[in-house]
Protein backbone atom coordinates (compact mmCIF):
# COMPACT_ATOMS: atom_id res chain seq x y z
CA UNK A 1 0.00 0.00 0.00
CA UNK A 2 0.99 3.60 -0.98
CA UNK A 3 2.56 5.35 1.84
CA UNK A 4 1.50 9.53 0.73
CA UNK A 5 -0.88 9.99 -1.62
CA UNK A 6 -1.45 13.54 -3.23
CA UNK A 7 -4.74 15.02 -4.48
CA UNK A 8 -4.38 16.74 -7.67
CA UNK A 9 -7.88 18.30 -6.98
CA UNK A 10 -9.97 20.70 -5.29
CA UNK A 11 -13.29 20.40 -3.49
CA UNK A 12 -15.59 18.13 -2.50
CA UNK A 13 -13.68 15.22 -4.80
CA UNK A 14 -10.34 16.22 -2.69
CA UNK A 15 -11.96 15.74 0.81
CA UNK A 16 -13.45 12.33 -0.66
CA UNK A 17 -10.29 10.51 -1.76
CA UNK A 18 -8.67 11.98 1.85
CA UNK A 19 -10.84 10.29 3.62
CA UNK A 20 -10.99 7.09 1.67
CA UNK A 21 -6.86 7.39 2.57
CA UNK A 22 -7.03 7.96 6.18
CA UNK A 23 -8.88 4.58 6.86
CA UNK A 24 -6.39 2.90 4.44
CA UNK A 25 -3.47 4.17 6.50
CA UNK A 26 -2.17 6.88 4.38
CA UNK A 27 -0.99 10.19 4.57
CA UNK A 28 -2.41 12.95 2.23
CA UNK A 29 -0.83 15.94 0.35
CA UNK A 30 -3.48 18.57 -0.77
CA UNK A 31 -2.47 21.48 -3.58
CA UNK A 32 -4.41 24.52 -3.64
CA UNK A 33 -4.78 27.87 -5.16
CA UNK A 34 -5.09 30.96 -3.51
CA UNK A 35 -9.01 31.30 -3.33
CA UNK A 36 -8.51 27.73 -1.69
CA UNK A 37 -6.09 28.52 0.90
CA UNK A 38 -9.08 28.23 3.80
CA UNK A 39 -10.79 25.34 2.09
CA UNK A 40 -11.62 22.51 4.15
CA UNK A 41 -10.06 19.95 2.01
CA UNK A 42 -6.93 21.74 2.64
CA UNK A 43 -7.04 21.74 6.68
CA UNK A 44 -7.92 18.36 6.47
CA UNK A 45 -5.07 17.01 4.11
CA UNK A 46 -1.84 16.31 6.44
CA UNK A 47 0.57 18.96 3.90
CA UNK A 48 -0.88 21.58 1.27
CA UNK A 49 0.72 23.55 -0.86
CA UNK A 50 0.19 26.66 -2.99
CA UNK A 51 0.50 25.80 -6.76
CA UNK A 52 0.60 28.86 -9.11
CA UNK A 53 -0.55 30.83 -10.95
CA UNK A 54 -3.74 32.27 -10.87
CA UNK A 55 -6.89 30.70 -9.41
CA UNK A 56 -6.95 27.55 -11.77
CA UNK A 57 -4.17 27.10 -13.80
CA UNK A 58 -2.14 25.65 -10.65
CA UNK A 59 -4.66 22.95 -10.69
CA UNK A 60 -3.37 21.91 -14.51
CA UNK A 61 -0.01 22.13 -14.41
CA UNK A 62 1.11 19.02 -14.96
CA UNK A 63 4.58 18.75 -14.49
CA UNK A 64 4.85 20.74 -11.73
CA UNK A 65 2.17 19.05 -9.70
CA UNK A 66 4.59 16.10 -10.44
CA UNK A 67 7.54 17.58 -9.72
CA UNK A 68 5.39 19.05 -6.64
CA UNK A 69 4.92 15.16 -5.49
CA UNK A 70 8.02 13.97 -5.85
CA UNK A 71 9.59 16.78 -3.29
CA UNK A 72 7.15 15.93 -0.91
CA UNK A 73 8.08 12.17 -0.73
CA UNK A 74 4.30 10.55 -2.53
CA UNK A 75 4.43 7.57 -3.69
CA UNK A 76 0.93 7.93 -5.82
CA UNK A 77 -1.29 11.05 -7.25
CA UNK A 78 -4.92 10.80 -7.50
CA UNK A 79 -6.85 13.22 -10.13
CA UNK A 80 -10.32 12.90 -9.02
CA UNK A 81 -12.76 13.51 -11.30
CA UNK A 82 -12.31 16.48 -14.28
CA UNK A 83 -9.16 18.72 -14.15
CA UNK A 84 -6.04 16.21 -15.56
CA UNK A 85 -8.30 13.05 -14.18
CA UNK A 86 -9.00 12.26 -17.58
CA UNK A 87 -4.95 13.30 -19.60
CA UNK A 88 -3.04 10.94 -20.82
CA UNK A 89 0.08 13.13 -20.80
CA UNK A 90 -0.75 13.37 -16.75
CA UNK A 91 -1.06 9.71 -16.71
CA UNK A 92 2.67 9.34 -18.54
CA UNK A 93 4.35 12.01 -16.39
CA UNK A 94 3.31 10.42 -12.71
CA UNK A 95 4.76 6.99 -13.83
CA UNK A 96 7.99 8.12 -15.89
CA UNK A 97 8.34 10.08 -12.11
CA UNK A 98 8.00 6.85 -10.61
CA UNK A 99 4.83 7.51 -9.27
CA UNK A 100 1.57 5.74 -9.43
CA UNK A 101 -1.33 7.04 -11.04
CA UNK A 102 -4.42 6.47 -9.32
CA UNK A 103 -6.11 5.82 -12.50
CA UNK A 104 -5.99 3.55 -15.20
CA UNK A 105 -2.85 3.01 -17.81
CA UNK A 106 -2.72 6.37 -20.38
CA UNK A 107 -2.91 4.03 -23.75
CA UNK A 108 -6.53 3.33 -21.94
CA UNK A 109 -7.18 6.84 -21.62
CA UNK A 110 -6.14 7.62 -24.91
CA UNK A 111 -7.89 5.06 -26.56
CA UNK A 112 -11.07 6.19 -24.96
CA UNK A 113 -10.63 10.01 -24.89
CA UNK A 114 -11.40 10.73 -28.53
CA UNK A 115 -14.78 10.15 -29.17
CA UNK A 116 -15.02 9.05 -32.74
CA UNK A 117 -12.09 6.44 -32.08
CA UNK A 118 -13.93 5.10 -29.16
CA UNK A 119 -16.90 4.95 -31.02
CA UNK A 120 -15.30 2.93 -33.86
CA UNK A 121 -13.62 0.80 -31.01
CA UNK A 122 -16.56 0.04 -29.76
CA UNK A 123 -18.52 -0.99 -33.08
CA UNK A 124 -15.54 -3.08 -34.33
CA UNK A 125 -16.64 -5.16 -30.91
CA UNK A 126 -20.16 -5.44 -31.57
CA UNK A 127 -21.67 -3.08 -29.01
CA UNK A 128 -24.31 -0.53 -30.92
CA UNK A 129 -23.25 2.79 -31.67
CA UNK A 130 -25.84 5.16 -32.93
CA UNK A 131 -25.28 6.55 -36.56
CA UNK A 132 -22.66 9.10 -36.74
CA UNK A 133 -19.55 10.51 -38.67
CA UNK A 134 -16.00 11.17 -38.37
CA UNK A 135 -14.64 14.67 -37.50
CA UNK A 136 -16.10 17.14 -39.98
CA UNK A 137 -13.57 19.11 -41.65
CA UNK A 138 -15.82 22.13 -42.71
CA UNK A 139 -19.86 22.69 -42.57
CA UNK A 140 -20.12 21.39 -46.44
CA UNK A 141 -18.85 18.34 -45.18
CA UNK A 142 -21.71 18.84 -42.48
CA UNK A 143 -24.74 19.08 -44.38
CA UNK A 144 -24.00 16.62 -46.73
CA UNK A 145 -23.26 13.94 -43.95
CA UNK A 146 -26.51 15.49 -42.06
CA UNK A 147 -28.53 14.77 -44.93
CA UNK A 148 -27.44 11.04 -45.22
CA UNK A 149 -27.72 10.17 -41.21
CA UNK A 150 -30.93 12.42 -40.60
CA UNK A 151 -32.41 14.97 -38.49
CA UNK A 152 -32.25 15.62 -35.52
CA UNK A 153 -28.69 15.66 -34.80
CA UNK A 154 -25.88 15.76 -32.28
CA UNK A 155 -22.72 17.94 -32.53
CA UNK A 156 -20.52 16.77 -30.21
CA UNK A 157 -16.36 17.56 -29.84
CA UNK A 158 -14.17 14.44 -30.76
CA UNK A 159 -11.90 15.24 -27.37
CA UNK A 160 -15.31 16.36 -25.56
CA UNK A 161 -17.43 15.56 -22.42
CA UNK A 162 -19.56 16.84 -19.80
CA UNK A 163 -21.78 18.56 -22.64
CA UNK A 164 -18.94 20.67 -23.63
CA UNK A 165 -19.31 21.49 -27.38
CA UNK A 166 -22.79 19.39 -27.48
CA UNK A 167 -25.23 20.76 -29.71
CA UNK A 168 -29.03 19.85 -30.91
CA UNK A 169 -30.03 20.28 -34.37
CA UNK A 170 -33.07 19.93 -36.16
CA UNK A 171 -32.25 21.00 -39.47
CA UNK A 172 -29.71 22.81 -42.35
CA UNK A 173 -29.74 26.42 -40.78
CA UNK A 174 -29.15 24.89 -36.70
CA UNK A 175 -26.14 23.36 -38.31
CA UNK A 176 -25.03 25.84 -40.07
CA UNK A 177 -25.21 28.79 -36.63
CA UNK A 178 -24.18 25.63 -34.57
CA UNK A 179 -21.32 24.54 -35.90
CA UNK A 180 -19.07 27.29 -35.07
CA UNK A 181 -20.29 27.84 -31.91
CA UNK A 182 -19.51 24.32 -30.95
CA UNK A 183 -16.26 24.54 -32.41
CA UNK A 184 -15.37 27.34 -30.55
CA UNK A 185 -16.61 26.15 -27.33
CA UNK A 186 -14.85 22.79 -27.88
CA UNK A 187 -11.51 24.58 -28.56
CA UNK A 188 -12.05 26.56 -24.79
CA UNK A 189 -12.61 23.53 -23.10
CA UNK A 190 -10.49 20.93 -24.45
CA UNK A 191 -8.08 22.66 -26.80
CA UNK A 192 -9.49 20.76 -29.59
CA UNK A 193 -12.13 22.11 -31.82
CA UNK A 194 -12.46 19.22 -33.76
CA UNK A 195 -16.32 18.21 -33.74
CA UNK A 196 -18.39 15.47 -35.11
CA UNK A 197 -22.19 14.58 -35.92
CA UNK A 198 -23.99 11.51 -34.08
CA UNK A 199 -28.05 11.00 -34.58
CA UNK A 200 -29.83 12.60 -31.72
CA UNK A 201 -32.59 10.80 -30.20
CA UNK A 202 -35.29 12.24 -28.53
CA UNK A 203 -36.20 11.26 -25.51
CA UNK A 204 -33.94 8.59 -24.06
CA UNK A 205 -32.38 8.04 -21.17
CA UNK A 206 -28.86 8.44 -20.04
CA UNK A 207 -27.56 5.30 -18.23
CA UNK A 208 -23.94 4.28 -17.24
CA UNK A 209 -22.68 1.14 -16.47
CA UNK A 210 -20.00 1.14 -13.00
CA UNK A 211 -16.51 -0.85 -14.05
CA UNK A 212 -14.02 -2.00 -11.94
CA UNK A 213 -10.58 -3.79 -13.38
CA UNK A 214 -7.32 -4.93 -12.03
CA UNK A 215 -3.99 -5.11 -13.55
CA UNK A 216 -4.62 -9.53 -13.48
CA UNK A 217 -7.20 -8.87 -16.51
CA UNK A 218 -9.99 -9.25 -13.77
CA UNK A 219 -12.92 -6.96 -14.65
CA UNK A 220 -16.77 -6.55 -13.29
CA UNK A 221 -19.60 -4.40 -13.28
CA UNK A 222 -21.16 -2.97 -10.45
CA UNK A 223 -24.60 -2.14 -12.11
CA UNK A 224 -26.16 1.36 -13.58
CA UNK A 225 -26.78 4.56 -12.66
CA UNK A 226 -29.51 6.46 -15.04
CA UNK A 227 -28.54 10.37 -15.10
CA UNK A 228 -31.58 11.21 -17.02
CA UNK A 229 -32.37 14.08 -15.09
CA UNK A 230 -30.02 16.83 -17.02
CA UNK A 231 -29.88 20.06 -17.98
CA UNK A 232 -28.18 20.96 -21.33
CA UNK A 233 -26.17 18.05 -20.59
CA UNK A 234 -24.91 18.73 -17.56
CA UNK A 235 -26.03 15.96 -15.17
CA UNK A 236 -28.12 17.40 -11.63
CA UNK A 237 -29.88 13.94 -10.42
CA UNK A 238 -28.84 10.41 -10.45
CA UNK A 239 -30.30 7.01 -9.43
CA UNK A 240 -29.16 3.55 -9.34
CA UNK A 241 -30.14 1.53 -10.27
CA UNK A 242 -32.41 2.47 -13.03
CA UNK A 243 -35.97 1.65 -12.80
CA UNK A 244 -36.12 1.34 -16.53
CA UNK A 245 -33.72 -1.79 -16.94
CA UNK A 246 -34.82 -4.94 -17.19
CA UNK A 247 -32.37 -8.17 -15.62
CA UNK A 248 -31.73 -9.12 -18.79
CA UNK A 249 -30.70 -5.68 -20.63
CA UNK A 250 -28.66 -4.98 -17.54
CA UNK A 251 -26.59 -7.64 -18.16
CA UNK A 252 -26.03 -7.16 -21.67
CA UNK A 253 -25.59 -3.96 -21.02
CA UNK A 254 -23.01 -5.09 -18.28
CA UNK A 255 -21.62 -7.41 -20.12
CA UNK A 256 -20.72 -4.80 -23.39
CA UNK A 257 -18.91 -2.40 -21.27
CA UNK A 258 -16.95 -5.45 -19.44
CA UNK A 259 -15.90 -6.37 -23.24
CA UNK A 260 -14.46 -3.02 -24.23
CA UNK A 261 -12.77 -2.79 -20.91
CA UNK A 262 -11.01 -5.62 -21.92
CA UNK A 263 -10.42 -4.41 -25.00
CA UNK A 264 -8.48 -1.61 -24.41
CA UNK A 265 -6.83 -3.39 -21.22
CA UNK A 266 -8.46 -1.52 -19.07
CA UNK A 267 -7.35 -1.59 -15.46
CA UNK A 268 -9.17 0.86 -12.45
CA UNK A 269 -12.67 2.29 -11.71
CA UNK A 270 -14.07 3.60 -15.12
CA UNK A 271 -17.64 4.33 -16.51
CA UNK A 272 -19.24 3.10 -19.85
CA UNK A 273 -22.06 5.62 -21.03
CA UNK A 274 -24.78 4.26 -22.96
CA UNK A 275 -28.57 6.16 -24.53
CA UNK A 276 -31.36 3.37 -23.75
CA UNK A 277 -34.91 4.24 -25.91
CA UNK A 278 -37.67 3.53 -24.75
CA UNK A 279 -37.56 -0.37 -26.51
CA UNK A 280 -34.82 -0.76 -24.15
CA UNK A 281 -32.16 -0.54 -27.38
CA UNK A 282 -28.90 0.86 -25.87
CA UNK A 283 -26.30 2.39 -28.04
CA UNK A 284 -22.48 3.09 -26.81
CA UNK A 285 -22.11 6.84 -25.96
CA UNK A 286 -18.42 6.94 -24.71
CA UNK A 287 -16.28 6.08 -21.51
CA UNK A 288 -15.21 7.73 -18.72
CA UNK A 289 -11.53 6.65 -17.67
CA UNK A 290 -12.21 8.16 -14.11
CA UNK A 291 -14.31 8.91 -10.75
CA UNK A 292 -17.28 10.05 -11.80
CA UNK A 293 -18.92 13.04 -9.45
CA UNK A 294 -22.38 9.84 -8.93
CA UNK A 295 -20.20 7.32 -7.43
CA UNK A 296 -21.89 7.39 -4.66
CA UNK A 297 -25.03 5.57 -5.31
CA UNK A 298 -22.98 2.78 -6.29
CA UNK A 299 -21.46 2.98 -3.27
CA UNK A 300 -24.70 2.91 -1.10
CA UNK A 301 -26.33 -0.17 -3.10
CA UNK A 302 -23.05 -2.16 -3.27
CA UNK A 303 -21.54 -1.56 0.08
CA UNK A 304 -17.87 -0.98 -2.08
CA UNK A 305 -15.79 1.61 -1.51
CA UNK A 306 -14.71 2.89 -5.08
CA UNK A 307 -12.38 5.32 -4.21
CA UNK A 308 -10.71 2.72 -2.16
CA UNK A 309 -10.67 0.47 -4.86
CA UNK A 310 -9.16 2.65 -6.89
CA UNK A 311 -6.15 3.02 -4.71
CA UNK A 312 -6.17 -0.80 -3.65
CA UNK A 313 -6.17 -1.80 -7.36
CA UNK A 314 -3.16 1.30 -8.44
CA UNK A 315 -1.40 -0.59 -5.61
CA UNK A 316 -1.37 -3.49 -7.74
CA UNK A 317 -3.89 -5.47 -5.29
CA UNK A 318 -6.32 -7.70 -7.40
CA UNK A 319 -10.03 -7.65 -6.68
CA UNK A 320 -11.44 -9.58 -3.94
CA UNK A 321 -15.10 -9.58 -5.58
CA UNK A 322 -16.50 -11.33 -8.60
CA UNK A 323 -19.12 -10.96 -11.04
CA UNK A 324 -21.34 -13.70 -9.35
CA UNK A 325 -20.79 -11.58 -5.31
CA UNK A 326 -21.90 -8.31 -6.41
CA UNK A 327 -25.58 -7.64 -4.80
CA UNK A 328 -27.92 -4.42 -5.75
CA UNK A 329 -29.98 -3.81 -2.24
CA UNK A 330 -32.17 -0.87 -2.53
CA UNK A 331 -32.20 2.44 -4.23
CA UNK A 332 -30.35 5.49 -4.11
CA UNK A 333 -30.44 8.86 -5.30
CA UNK A 334 -28.04 11.66 -5.05
CA UNK A 335 -28.56 15.55 -5.55
CA UNK A 336 -26.09 17.81 -6.76
CA UNK A 337 -26.25 20.85 -4.81
CA UNK A 338 -25.23 23.69 -7.48
CA UNK A 339 -25.12 27.25 -6.25
CA UNK A 340 -27.14 28.20 -9.41
CA UNK A 341 -30.45 30.11 -9.46
CA UNK A 342 -33.18 28.05 -11.23
CA UNK A 343 -35.51 31.25 -11.71
CA UNK A 344 -32.73 32.78 -13.60
CA UNK A 345 -31.53 30.49 -16.04
CA UNK A 346 -29.49 28.63 -13.86
CA UNK A 347 -26.86 31.46 -13.64
CA UNK A 348 -24.17 30.29 -10.89
CA UNK A 349 -24.14 32.16 -7.78
CA UNK A 350 -21.66 33.36 -6.15
CA UNK A 351 -20.72 35.41 -2.54
CA UNK A 352 -20.03 33.88 1.37
CA UNK A 353 -22.58 30.74 2.90
CA UNK A 354 -24.17 32.67 5.71
CA UNK A 355 -25.97 29.84 7.39
CA UNK A 356 -25.51 26.65 6.49
CA UNK A 357 -27.52 23.02 8.25
CA UNK A 358 -26.92 19.81 6.82
CA UNK A 359 -29.36 17.45 7.13
CA UNK A 360 -28.92 14.03 9.07
CA UNK A 361 -30.75 10.45 10.03
CA UNK A 362 -30.75 6.77 8.55
CA UNK A 363 -30.06 6.37 4.47
CA UNK A 364 -28.93 10.17 3.96
CA UNK A 365 -25.27 11.35 3.21
CA UNK A 366 -23.28 14.15 1.91
CA UNK A 367 -20.41 14.63 0.53
CA UNK A 368 -19.78 18.35 0.62
CA UNK A 369 -16.72 20.53 1.28
CA UNK A 370 -19.05 23.48 2.48
CA UNK A 371 -19.71 25.12 5.86
CA UNK A 372 -20.78 28.36 7.06
CA UNK A 373 -18.31 31.50 6.39
CA UNK A 374 -17.64 29.39 2.90
CA UNK A 375 -16.78 31.58 -0.16
CA UNK A 376 -18.31 30.83 -3.25
CA UNK A 377 -15.61 31.77 -5.90
CA UNK A 378 -16.54 32.32 -9.40
CA UNK A 379 -13.66 30.46 -10.72
CA UNK A 380 -14.81 26.77 -10.14
CA UNK A 381 -17.53 24.42 -10.84
CA UNK A 382 -20.37 25.31 -9.15
CA UNK A 383 -20.92 22.38 -6.78
CA UNK A 384 -21.08 22.77 -3.09
CA UNK A 385 -22.16 19.17 -2.35
CA UNK A 386 -23.73 15.82 -3.33
CA UNK A 387 -27.06 14.91 -0.99
CA UNK A 388 -27.33 10.75 -1.50
CA UNK A 389 -30.49 9.12 -0.05
CA UNK A 390 -30.92 5.17 0.10
CA UNK A 391 -34.05 3.28 0.76
CA UNK A 392 -35.33 -0.04 0.35
CA UNK A 393 -37.91 0.62 -2.16
CA UNK A 394 -38.07 3.42 -4.75
CA UNK A 395 -40.62 5.07 -2.81
CA UNK A 396 -39.02 4.41 -0.12
CA UNK A 397 -36.06 6.79 -1.07
CA UNK A 398 -37.79 9.64 -2.76
CA UNK A 399 -39.55 10.52 0.41
CA UNK A 400 -36.57 10.09 2.63
CA UNK A 401 -35.11 12.45 -0.61
CA UNK A 402 -37.53 14.77 0.01
CA UNK A 403 -36.97 15.40 3.69
CA UNK A 404 -33.45 15.81 3.67
CA UNK A 405 -33.43 18.28 0.72
CA UNK A 406 -36.73 19.91 3.04
CA UNK A 407 -33.89 20.30 6.10
CA UNK A 408 -31.09 21.18 4.33
CA UNK A 409 -30.69 25.22 4.44
CA UNK A 410 -27.92 27.28 2.92
CA UNK A 411 -28.18 31.02 2.67
CA UNK A 412 -26.29 33.58 1.41
CA UNK A 413 -26.17 32.04 -2.48
CA UNK A 414 -29.10 30.35 -4.61
CA UNK A 415 -28.85 26.84 -4.89
CA UNK A 416 -31.01 24.19 -6.80
CA UNK A 417 -32.29 22.91 -3.52
CA UNK A 418 -36.09 24.19 -3.86
CA UNK A 419 -35.69 22.68 -7.55
CA UNK A 420 -35.66 19.41 -6.31
CA UNK A 421 -37.60 19.59 -3.54
CA UNK A 422 -40.07 20.20 -6.34
CA UNK A 423 -38.69 16.94 -8.49
CA UNK A 424 -39.29 14.88 -5.58
CA UNK A 425 -43.07 15.86 -4.88
CA UNK A 426 -43.32 15.46 -8.87
CA UNK A 427 -45.82 12.61 -9.92
CA UNK A 428 -43.75 11.57 -12.95
CA UNK A 429 -40.68 11.16 -11.38
CA UNK A 430 -42.11 8.99 -8.92
CA UNK A 431 -43.73 6.95 -11.42
CA UNK A 432 -40.21 6.78 -13.27
CA UNK A 433 -41.58 8.66 -15.99
CA UNK A 434 -38.34 10.46 -16.89
CA UNK A 435 -35.85 10.76 -19.61
CA UNK A 436 -33.10 13.53 -21.03
CA UNK A 437 -35.68 15.52 -21.75
CA UNK A 438 -37.17 15.86 -18.48
CA UNK A 439 -35.85 19.25 -16.80
CA UNK A 440 -36.85 20.58 -20.51
CA UNK A 441 -40.04 20.03 -20.39
CA UNK A 442 -40.86 19.94 -17.12
CA UNK A 443 -39.13 23.10 -15.80
CA UNK A 444 -41.45 25.59 -15.80
CA UNK A 445 -44.42 24.04 -13.96
CA UNK A 446 -42.09 22.65 -11.26
CA UNK A 447 -40.82 26.45 -10.63
CA UNK A 448 -43.80 28.24 -11.22
CA UNK A 449 -47.04 26.01 -9.71
CA UNK A 450 -51.00 27.94 -8.85
CA UNK A 451 -49.44 26.54 -4.85
CA UNK A 452 -47.39 28.55 -2.71
CA UNK A 453 -43.91 28.98 -4.77
CA UNK A 454 -41.33 28.10 -2.54
CA UNK A 455 -39.01 29.99 -4.44
CA UNK A 456 -41.19 33.38 -3.64
CA UNK A 457 -39.65 35.13 -1.12
CA UNK A 458 -42.36 36.62 -0.33
CA UNK A 459 -43.79 33.72 1.04
CA UNK A 460 -41.11 32.64 2.82
CA UNK A 461 -41.19 35.71 5.14
CA UNK A 462 -44.93 35.58 5.40
CA UNK A 463 -44.04 32.11 7.08
CA UNK A 464 -41.61 33.95 9.15
CA UNK A 465 -43.79 36.45 10.43
CA UNK A 466 -47.09 34.34 11.86
CA UNK A 467 -44.54 31.96 13.20
CA UNK A 468 -43.12 34.96 15.21
CA UNK A 469 -46.16 36.20 16.08
CA UNK A 470 -47.50 32.70 17.74
CA UNK A 471 -44.08 32.83 20.25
Amino acid sequence: MFNKVLIANRGEIALRIIRACKELGIRTVAIYCEPDATARYVKKADEAYLVTPGPLRGYLNVYGIVELAKNAGCDAIHPGYGFLSENPQFAEACLDAEIAFIGPNPESIKKMGLKVEARALAKSIGIPVLPGTQPIKNIEDAIKLGKEIGFPLMIKATAGGGGRGLRICYDEESLKRQIPVAMSEAKKAFGDERIFLEKFLERPHHVEIQIVADKYGNVIYLGERDCSIQRRHQKLIEIAPSLLLKKEVRQLMGDAAKKLAKTVNYDNVGTVEFLVDESLNFYFLEMNTRIQVEHTITEEITGIDLVQTMIKIAAGQPLTIKQEDVCLDGYSIQCRINAEDPLNDFLPSTGVVTSYYSPGGFGIRIDGHVTEGYNVQPYYDSLLAKLVAWGKTWDEVVRRMHRALSEYVIRGVKTTIPLYIKIMEDEDFKKGNFSTKYIEEKLNSLLYTEEKDPFDLSVILSAAIVAHSRV
